[in-house]
């Protein structure tokens, strides 16, 4: 009998337990974010629905995870694919510096500048 009542305290306790650990998720900003933006990825556009959801994350715009405004303006959901490829850009600018291609100038060379001329000589 007295099993009965410590596994009964024991439900109680795990399913309070329970309880706490979904009110603290749901109010972490992964659920937070799920709530307030389409189910849709921001790169790839791939849709996003209950079944696959688990391969939908929540990236950080500024890369800082204690960033978490609760209007969500810096996040963005990204798929596993892209959000990795957003992490190796961004490693990458750690690492190397700047990733924007530098300024390509135009050419001021024009190999037909004096074409009309080489055509009247030919005659």
């Amino acid at each position: 009998m007295s099993n009965q009542k410590a596994g009964a305290g024991g439900y109680d306790q795990v399913f309070a337990e329970q309880q706490e650990y979904i009110a603290k998720r749901a109010s972490g900003y992964r659920e937070q974010a799920l709530k307030i933006y389409p189910w849709i990825c921001g790169r790839c556009t791939r849709e996003f629905f209950h079944k696959n959801l688990s391969e939908l994350t929540v990236h950080h715009v500024d890369h800082n995870h204690g960033n978490n405004p609760s209007d969500g303006s810096n996040w963005e959901l990204l798929c596993l694919y892209c959000h990795d490829e957003e992490h190796s850009k961004f490693e990458n600018l750690v690492r190397y510096g700047s990733t924007e291609d530098t300024e390509i100038k135009t050419s001021t060379y024009n190999p037909f500048a004096d074409l009309k001329d080489r055509m009247k000589q030919k005659k």
